[in-house]
């Protein structure tokens, strides 16, 4: 037997929006799993409570709970490069400054500061990122007022512009 199938179409000009979770539904969805005894209940509201205004210290100019360690080292080119050196190449488990990627770093006497970089490869997965992330981490430097990265493919990326330390733990030395 030969029977026909109509499949029935309907055009819509839009469709509504799913819902966005809440965070009450949230809560409510956790009161299904367990209910907590009245002493979690407790700490945990005590653990939601907040302890210090950190935002206070930061509009102070100052954590109050910071070191004047924190500070710098009054080197700003010294300080930028430690920052640059706790950044780490997502594939390679070593820094960028050992593992040859930064070029330069230029710092004015009022606080601007401009770091030439490469990458492994213009085919890098983090091509797009890495960038934006020095540019953050050299602006949070105290004592730098602007930050700028420029990415740059020449001279192009070698394994010969490695530290030793970083040949060292890639165990190429």
């Amino acid at each position: 037997m030969d029977e026909e199938r109509k499949i029935m179409v309907e055009e819509v000009d839009a469709v509504d929006k799913p819902a966005k979770a809440r965070v009450d539904d949230a809560a409510d969805e956790k009161a299904y799993v367990a209910a907590p005894s009245p002493a979690e209940a407790e700490s945990d509201a005590s653990k939601l409570e907040r302890k210090k205004d950190y935002l206070e210290g930061f509009l102070a100019g100052q954590s109050s709970d910071e070191s004047d360690a924190d500070t710098g080292s009054g080197d700003l080119r010294a300080d930028i490069i430690e920052a640059l050196k706790e950044i780490y190449d997502p594939e390679i488990p070593v820094n960028i400054y050992d593992l040859g990627l930064i070029y330069g770093v230029e710092v004015t006497d009022n606080g601007e500061a401009a770091v030439a970089m490469t990458l492994t490869t213009p085919h890098c997965p983090v091509a797009e990122t890495m960038p934006g992330e020095v540019e953050l981490r050299v602006g949070s430097v105290p004592g730098v007022g602007h930050a700028e990265v420029n990415l740059v493919w020449d001279p192009p990326w070698d394994p010969g512009k490695m530290t030793d330390e970083a040949k060292l733990e890639l165990g190429m030395l």
